[in-house]
Order: C-alpha cells, then structure tokens, then sequence
C-alpha cells in the first residue's frame, strides 16, 4: 500500500461519520467553541460600542470633573493644544411651583451649560410632554429652562408657566429627550432641569458649602486629545491637587456597575465549565473511538502502512473534524449571541457595531486545541498497537508522543482559557480547582472502590448487589475513570446552581420589591416625633431611622491627621472632607460585620466601614477623634463591617454603637417605601418645607429592569453548560459499553436472567452516581466559596443539605443515562451478543 497520510485521513474519515463514530466529539467540540464564542462575540461588540460612542456618553473626547472650578492650568492646557472646551456644573437642589400653582416641590438635578455645549453628540428636544424629540444645536436662553417630561406631571405644571429655582423664576420652555453626557442611564436620580450659565448666580444656590459637581468637557484632534489626557492624569496625581479627575465610561450607579461586572464574570465562568466539561467528554469518546479502531490499526500495519503514516491519517482526521466542529460551533455562538443582545436590549441607547474577528478566531483556536489536546493522544496510540494487543483488546500504555500532545495541548487549551476568562482569578479558580478536582475524584473513587469490595459480603447480600460489585471491583480503572468523569460534569452542574441561586439572590436582595423608594434627609430633631406620625399616618410600618452627624477625622492614635501623610488620591479626599457618621444601639442588618464585635450601648466605641478602614490604614483598637461642629469626640474602633454602597439602603461611613451621642448637632434621615395614599409626598413637603426628598422610584424600576435582563442571560447560557454536563454524563456511563456487553453475554450465556443483569446494571450505575454526586457537591461547595468571596464578592450561603441532594441527583443522572445509553446491550439476543464478544 503506498497510501498518503492525508489520503487515508480523509478515507477514514469519510468511513468514521458514516458509521456515526464521531458525533460525540462533534457535539462536545461544537458546545465549547459554541459557549465561548456566544459571550466572546457579545463582550467583543459591547466593548465596541461603548468605545464607539464613548465621545457622545461623555459630551466630549475627554472631560475634567472636579468638585471646585478646575485649576487655570487645565484650560491653559486645553487652549496650548487647541482644544475646545465647555463648562457645566450639575447639584441636586429643589425646584417648586408657584403658590398659583399649587406650590408643590420636588428634588431635581441642575445642570447650568455654556453655549457650544455639547461639544460631542446630540441634544434633542420637545416641545410638550408627548411630542417628539428633534435634535437642536442650542441651549437654554437666559430665563428659560429645560426639563425633564417627569417633572411637569410631579409639579403639576405646564409649559410656559414658571419655575422657581431658589431666589428665581424661570420659564419652562422645552422638555429633555435625549442628553447626552447624561451617561448610561444611571447617573441621575431625580428629574433633570437645564438652564444658562447666566442665571446660575441669580438663583442664590451656589454657596461657599455647596456640593457641586464641575465639568470641563474637551474636543479636539485625537493625537491632542491624548496629549492632553496624558498630562491630566498626571496632573491630578500630584499633592497639591485635590477632587480632580479624568472622566471615564465607568463610572455610573455602583449597584448596576457591579451588576453588570458580576453577570460578566458569571457567563465567563458558565462558558469555561462548558469547555471544562466538553474536554472531559472529547477524551471519553477518543477512548470509546480508539477502542473501535484497534483492528483496523492492526490490520494496516500488516499490509505495510508506516507507524508515521496512521498517525498523520488520525492526526488528519482530528484536525478536520475539530476544524468542522469548531466553525460550526462559531457560526453558532454567533447566532446565540443575538439572544444576549435582544435579552439585554436597553443597556446602551444605540445599536451595537459588528464583532471583530477576534472571538470568531479564539473559538477556531480553542475547538482545534481542545480536540487535538485531549481526542488525539489515545488515537495516536493505536499507530504502534502490534497484532498481539489487537487480540489482547488493549490499547496499552501511553507512547511519548502521545504524552507530548497530551501535555503541550493541556497547557494550550489551559492558557486559552485563562484568555477566556478575562480575570485572572477566575481562570484560576475555575482552571485550577477543576485540575485538582479530577486527581482528587480519582484517588477517592479508587479507595472507595476498594472500600466497596470488601465491604459487600457475598453470603448476606442481595445477589444483584454482590455481582454489581464484583463488576466495579473486576475493572477498578474503569470505574475510576468513570467516577471521576460523572464527578466532573455534576460539578459543573451544581456548582453553576449554587452560584446562580445565590447571584441571583445577592442582586435581588440589593433591591428588593420592597426597597426604600424614598429617602428623606435633613430632619430636624424637633421634627422627628411629627415626621415619624405622619409616617405612621399613612400607614408606613418599616422604615429606616438614624441620626445624621456630619464630623471631620482630625486624629488617629492622638496623632493629628493630614492629607499629606498619603499618596492616594481616596485618602485625601476622605481626610479633607466630612465623614457620614450615625449611631445605632444595634447593626444594621444589612451591614456584614466582618472584623471585632458590635457591642449594644458600649461607650466609646466606633464601627468603621472595612473599604475606608483599608483606604486610611485603620485597624481593630485605634482611636478616632472626631470634630462635630467644634465637639471632640473620641471612640475606639471596635468592628469593622462590610457595606454594599449600591444596596438602596442607609450606609454610614462610621457608626457609634449606642442609641445617641450627646451635645452634638445632628438631623435625621428616613428611608421608606411610599404609600400608594395620593398626594402623600407633596402634603409631607408642605408640612416639613425644610427636608431633602429623593425619590427613587425610577432609579429602583431601571435597576430592576436591568436584574431581569441579567438573569435571563444568565440562564439562557447556563443551558450550555446543562448540555455538555449531559454530554459528558452520557460519555461517562457508555465508555464501558463493549466490555458490558462482553461480561453480560457471559453471564446470560451461564444462565443468568435480563431482569436480574438490569437490576445490576442499575445497581452499578446509581452506585457510581451516588458516589460521584457526593463527591462533586462537596468540592462544589469549597470551589463556589472561593469563587463567591474572590471572585463575585458576595455571601457564600451553601445549604448542610447540597451533598445529599447531589448524591442522589447523581445517582438519577447516572441512572437515567445509562438506561439510555446502554439499553441496546440488554436487549441483544444471546447467540448475538456471544458473536459480538468472540470478535
């Protein structure tokens, strides 16, 4: 014969599909690549768009925010290289109606802009609430504002009647549809009010205190642009410049930022279980498929055929198949994409751009390495597989070029992976515990099968039971493997349930139905028995209630503080500026205390949130001296606690663990949800004309619309990972198939029933199942721990009860796919199945 490699490649290639011996590696290939590339080319056109439209989101190619006017320097800068710029400055402050008009108030965002604003993207426009937006090119006159629809309705106004904005009057005269440096959607709470820079000062709201927030917008040609941004971080990293800092596309609402990172990470972790799971099921059906070939080896190489030569044929194969495997997994992922983009529609106001080729070309890369990795090794094998091991029906010991492939195809698909990922720690995690996870499953199924074979007696014990063990003792090797693989895809499985139902409860319990949709701050103490009546009045039972306390950190240790003794910006910030501080006899409930204890009522003691904690360089047992209103109070930190700035609820910087401090000033802050009682807010804003209402509401639906797009992604990939599980599940119980049906035509052949071979069949497969299922959801449970505090930084709250639930879904899985994949062996006939084992 002087066939070529690649001839006889395509030959048995040809001969290998239709004889339907390669499905199961398609399949398990076509799942990976197929998972990674449906999130590469989401993320990969995510990421386009927001750098396409990063100019428009922002209002310029670079912006400036800083909570004073910007140094000089910076406009210097900004005209040295030719750049345009235009200044606004935004502030919450509360806008009302006239006392003709009903006099009602509501908190509102005020924007004051400069002509030539915006220097990128578009403002469009109404000219009543319900008319359509149109793109205009102006700014608000002098004595005239824009605003938002909402606030009409809120107010009780129409268009063109007045405004009343501190000491001003002003008249409504366009409504706000599209703002453009407004961000995502997340950045304002309250209804957004626009005016000209000229009436700023006439409104008497900018005062020496006033928190305002000032941007410097800057547009240019790009190469000025960088200069620019270059020289503006740097600037804003020296000492003697404060509350400055180069704008980016990250900031936004902490709840959705850590939302939107958290569900990125999760369907990167989804994605890298699937390929996880596909690797295990292409090794098991490369071992089922060598198994199958071994006469056909033997038989070339006595009609002459090279050792070189049979392994160029399969080499060819493999790389065909995983070649075709992987472009059909592509096209897939492409398709399945589409549903991430229709699931999380709304996230970005415009349409998305085209993928780059980059996820299209990492999914070839990781369906070639991962067959070639974990499919050739064996089938390499059966080039040197001499005619005695043909009769022996052995593949035998792996060859050194087996154990190359085998081991630079590992580290390959491990390093593409870990690209995958885009976070180390996860890749990591999800890499290596999978690593260590299979070397622990197949030490433990080893012991346990040795365990088992000395534990069944053969003169007490059911006759199934003893056959089925002696079965899983007679071949320990298989049964490890397929302990090991079972163990494997149910750890994917459940680890991806813990993680879901706990992600999922970690999201919704940061805004929950029934979240505080209003918070009411700057009660004075002689309104807090009346505001809390008419609280009770309108029927709100639930709310939250502490004392606010406004205090500057003067010294830690009796050691004066100073911005200066830190290098990072946070810190400076944090020294120069007031602390939120309250007191509560006990800790919130939705505060995590993580380091010391909350002792009820002690004296002098302080609870410090851990981030700013960290931040200043504090620790269990310093003290803290306060300036409240020229009051010097000193406290010992005695806990720190864990606070989720994003959850909708009251957050404190630092808390005294005691019902109130003496002979400090101090106001209150109410967080509730409403009453459905109409006109319930304005009547509250009437009778305390002095409080600070935020309203919520709409911030609290677009956060929820946002978790439900979420957790539909999430699903919709996580049946990715339920497929190759199964894939896997059923490789597992079939890569026995051929020696079952060896040991059952035996044992029919001496006399033995089908009702007594399916009952150890069954026997045998729940066994292993059972033993799998424990084993997996135990080491679930240690890698969702890890994976949850290192990774997704949430509460870890696995149930007692996950291994004995996975013990018996393993054993059901186990059960179910063997039923399904070995059937055929117990229904072949004697005189059938005897022929088939002489073979």
């Amino acid at each position: 014969m002087n066939l070529t490699f690649f001839f006889l490649g395509w030959r048995t290639l040809w001969r290998d599909w239709r004889a339907g011996e390669l499905r199961l590696l398609l399949v398990a290939v076509t799942l990976a690549v197929a998972a990674l590339t449906s999130v590469g080319f989401f993320s990969d056109r995510l990421q386009g768009g927001l750098q396409r439209d990063a100019r428009q989101l922002l209002g310029g190619d670079v912006v400036v925010v800083s909570d004073q006017p910007a140094p000089a320097a910076f406009a210097q800068q900004a005209k040295n290289l030719g750049l345009q710029n235009v200044n606004t400055l935004g502030f919450p402050t509360m806008a009302r109606a006239s006392d003709a008009q009903g006099g009602m108030a509501k908190l509102v965002a005020l924007k004051s802009v400069s002509p030539g604003y915006p220097l990128r993207g578009q403002l469009q426009v109404a000219d009543t609430p319900d008319g359509a937006g149109y793109p205009t090119q102006a700014i608000p006159a002098p004595g005239e504002a824009w605003i938002d629809g909402a606030l009409l309705e809120a107010l009780g106004l129409q268009m063109g009647q007045p405004l009343l904005l501190g000491d001003t009057t002003l008249r409504i005269a366009r409504i706000i549809t599209v703002e453009p440096d407004r961000g995502s959607g997340f950045l304002s709470f309250a209804p957004r009010v626009m005016i000209h820079e000229a009436d700023l000062r006439a409104t008497g709201l900018v005062q020496p205190a006033s928190r305002i927030t000032y941007r410097m917008a800057l547009a240019g040609p790009e190469a000025a642009v960088e200069q620019f941004k270059a020289w503006a971080v740097q600037e804003t990293q020296k000492p003697s410049v404060h509350g400055v800092s180069v704008e980016s596309l990250d900031s936004g609402r902490p709840e959705m930022q850590q939302t939107l990172e958290r569900a990125q990470k999760f369907l990167n972790l989804v994605a890298l279980l699937a390929a996880l799971l596909s690797a295990v099921a292409v090794a098991l059906a490369a071992r089922g498929f060598a198994a199958s070939h071994l006469d056909a080896s033997a038989l070339l190489r006595v009609l002459g055929q090279s050792q070189r030569t049979i392994a160029g044929s399969y080499a060819v194969e493999f790389a065909l198949v995983g070649l075709c495997a992987s472009t059909l997994g592509v096209a897939l992922g492409w398709a399945v994409h589409h549903g991430f983009v229709w699931l999380l529609a709304g996230l970005l106001d415009a349409s998305l751009p085209n993928p780059s080729l980059w996820p299209a070309l990492l999914g070839l890369g990781v369906g070639l390495t991962l067959l070639l990795a974990f499919g050739l090794p064996p089938v390499l094998q059966l080039a040197q597989v001499p005619p005695l091991r043909v009769i022996r029906r052995e593949v035998g010991a792996l060859r050194p070029a087996s154990l190359v492939a085998l081991a630079a195809g590992m580290v390959g698909f491990a390093a593409l992976l870990l690209v995958v990922s885009q976070d180390s720690r996860l890749g990591l995690i999800a890499v290596g515990g999978f690593a260590v996870a299979v070397a622990l499953f197949a030490v433990l199924g080893w012991l346990a099968v040795k365990l088992l074979r000395h534990s069944v007696r053969e003169h007490s014990a059911p006759r199934w039971l003893v056959l089925a063990t002696r079965q899983m003792a007679a071949r320990p090797a298989y049964a490890v493997v397929q302990i090991s693989s079972l163990a494997v895809g149910l750890l994917a499985l459940v680890l991806l349930v813990l993680l879901r139902t706990d992600l999922i409860h970690s999201w919704r319990q940061a805004t929950p139905a029934h979240a505080p949709n209003r918070f009411v701050i700057n009660i004075q103490p002689d309104q807090a028995a009346a505001f809390r009546g008419a609280l009770d009045g309108a029927g709100v039972r639930q709310y939250d209630w502490y004392p606010m306390i406004r205090g500057r950190l003067v010294a830690i240790n009796d050691r004066p503080v100073n911005a200066n003794d830190y290098s990072e910006d946070r810190a400076k910030r944090l020294v120069d500026r007031e602390f939120n501080l309250s007191t509560a006899t006990q800790a919130p409930a939705h505060n995590q205390i993580v380091a010391g204890r909350w002792t009820a009522g002690e004296k002098d003691a302080i609870s410090m949130e851990e981030g700013i904690a960290q931040t200043l360089g504090l620790k269990l047992g310093d003290r803290l001296r306060f300036d409240i209103a020229g009051v010097m109070t000193d406290a010992r930190i005695t806990s720190l606690r864990k606070v989720d700035w994003g959850s909708m609820r009251a957050n404190f910087f630092a808390m005294y663990p005691v019902d109130q401090l003496s002979n400090v000033p101090m106001t209150y802050l109410a967080a509730y949800r409403a009453p459905t009682v109409a006109g319930f807010d304005n009547a509250l804003v009437r009778q305390f004309p002095n409080i600070t209402q935020i309203d919520m509401s709409a911030t609290l639906a677009q956060v929820q619309r946002v978790l439900d797009q979420v957790v539909r992604a999430v699903e919709f990939l996580f049946l990715f990972t339920l497929a190759a599980g199964l894939v896997v599940l059923f490789a597992a119980v079939t890569a026995t198939r051929e020696e079952r049906a060896r040991e059952f035509a035996i044992m029919r052949a001496l006399g033995a029933r089908a009702s007594l071979l399916r009952q150890v069949q069954r026997a045998e497969l729940a066994g292993i199942g059972l033993l799998a299922g424990l084993l997996a959801s135990s080491v679930a449970v240690v890698v969702g721990w890890a994976l949850a505090r290192y990774v997704f930084d949430f509460t870890w709250t696995a149930s007692a009860l996950v291994p004995l639930v996975g013990s018996v879904a393993g054993a059901l899985l186990a059960w179910a796919a063997g039923w399904w994949g070995l059937r055929e062996i117990l229904q072949r006939s004697v005189m059938t199945t005897l022929r088939r084992a002489a073979e």
